[in-house]
């Protein structure tokens, strides 16, 4: 078997054994490759033709277990909509860590490689549909400067999967700065020792805020940098439109990377009670939600992280609350900054936040495309009538140009730093929908162009147009699935 370039190691699994079960996946029939991410292969340090190879392709597919592979499926918990659960890799098998010329540690998933003893009666298997659907949004937010787990490569398996109908199975690899989540630190927190939540905490301090590691407070120092990251991160899918759709807290990624690409969408008209998830019924995870959700999971990690913060749980608590009240301030500032970046504003005036607001309340009351709306403005071209046409619009027009002339800014300066903020195009929804239609077709032609167009999202070209339209006027909410 020739080796592509894989320089595995598999630090995870030095770890005490309660955290994962070590195992192979489950081979599959006929394995295919049908999708290469080749620029992501060679930062990885892999050889993108190699990796075409009928040996690779049979990596993908878990057929075979590449050179220096030690296969495990990782063991967590998680509040999923509020409630507690032991959970686990249930069709997911992480292959170890690839070591990158740049010296990066990155961890190599299998998605959808089989049964695990955390699979909890599920079949371990995936559909081509969500396995191509979380290439096309992962490497869409990468392409926004939104940090993501990224996807690698997308292998049928040659044999159907059964779910409400029968569809064709697929295998996903997925890379990430690792999978360690929330979730797992619950699980630490419930089922192991103290020393196995220390060396949970001290690993992951180690891979992802070496700088704190050896820091008197380090633990406390270690929950400040997972919600500063956290902060920064919702404030970007917030800046976008993006909605995850299930923000358990085993779907929240110490890394600080959007994880789980389930039930996820991006917002057309704008409005922040948007739910895509089908089993959401109440809108826990709505788009004005995912704010405050994130502080929620964040409390939750806090909990977790009591016994090492103080000897004494009381004062270990107002420890883990100082930090986590400055949550909703670390975003708020993110998410403003922001948002000034879109409408071109430089500098910070105390009205700001308020012409923000407004034109938001415009746009939710007369059901403007968010995309769209800031793509127009960018380009100054106000062809939505319900919106442009306005009174309301008129008026906070007028003084957002009062704002805009006195900043020391130029115009063309104000210009790119929205083009810069405002992405031209973004996966819409019913265009995801038709690629993966295509593709349970056995036709992959949608997904490659779109895919290609996502890659540039601030390009601004006559190539987007078409990806910038709305649906033809659909007659029913669209719905979206977690492709279990």
């Amino acid at each position: 078997m020739t080796n592509p370039g894989w320089n595995f190691d598999n630090s995870y699994a030095r770890l005490p054994e309660s955290f994962y079960t070590k195992m192979n996946p489950t081979p599959v029939r006929s394995p295919k490759l049908i999708v290469l991410n080749e620029p992501l292969a060679q930062s990885l340090g892999l050889d993108a033709e190699a990796l075409r190879s009928e040996d690779s392709v049979a990596a993908f597919a878990g057929n075979r277990i590449p050179e220096g592979a030690e296969p495990i499926a990782q063991a967590y918990a998680g509040h999923q909509f509020g409630y507690f659960n032991m959970l686990g890799d249930g069709r997911a098998l992480l292959l170890g860590e690839q070591i990158t010329p740049r010296g990066e540690r990155v961890d190599i998933q299998l998605k959808g490689s089989g049964p695990t003893p955390y699979s909890r009666r599920g079949d371990g298997r995936a559909a081509i549909g969500p396995m191509l659907r979380e290439y096309i949004i992962s490497e869409a937010m990468h392409a926004l400067g939104i940090p993501t787990t990224r996807s690698l490569a997308v292998a049928t398996t040659g044999q159907p999967i059964q779910r409400e109908v029968e569809l064709p199975g697929a295998v996903l690899t997925r890379t990430a700065a690792s999978h360690i989540r929330v979730g797992t630190f619950q699980y630490a927190a419930q089922w192991g020792s103290a020393e196995d939540l220390r060396a949970l905490a001290d690993y992951t301090m180690q891979r992802h805020c070496p700088g704190i590691a050896h820091d008197d407070d380090r633990y406390l120092n270690f929950l400040r940098e997972v919600i500063k990251r956290q902060a920064a991160l919702i404030a970007k899918w917030q800046l976008v439109g993006f909605i995850h759709g299930v923000m358990n807290t085993d779907n929240m990624a110490i890394s600080g990377e959007t994880i789980d690409y389930g039930p996820c969408a991006f917002m057309d008209a704008y409005d922040p009670a948007t739910v895509f998830s089908s089993i959401d019924s109440q809108g826990r995870y709505a788009y004005g939600n995912q704010p405050p959700i994130g502080g929620w999971n964040l409390a939750r990690f806090a909990e977790t992280l009591l016994p090492l913060l103080h000897d004494d749980e009381e004062q270990a608590i107002k420890l883990a609350e100082g930090a986590l009240a400055d949550y909703a301030s670390q975003y708020s500032r993110h998410w403003l900054a922001g948002m000034r970046a879109k409408l071109g504003l430089v500098g910070e005036e105390e009205q700001d936040q308020t012409l923000i607001e407004n034109l938001l309340e415009i746009m939710e009351r007369v059901g403007a495309d968010f995309t769209n709306t800031f793509r127009a403005l960018t380009l100054n071209k106000q062809d939505d009538e319900a919106l442009f046409g306005s009174a309301e619009f008129a008026e906070w027009e007028e003084r957002w140009k009062a704002r805009l002339g006195r900043q020391q800014a130029s115009q063309a300066e104000s210009q790119q730093l929205m083009r810069a903020a405002n992405p031209a195009v973004i996966p819409r929804n019913h265009r995801v929908e038709e690629a993966l239609e295509a593709a349970n077709r056995g036709d992959y032609g949608a997904m490659e162009r779109l895919v290609a167009v996502l890659a540039r999202p601030f390009a601004y070209d006559a190539a987007q147009e078409q990806y910038c339209a709305l649906p033809a006027g659909a007659t029913r909410p669209y719905r979206t699935y977690c492709g279990t």
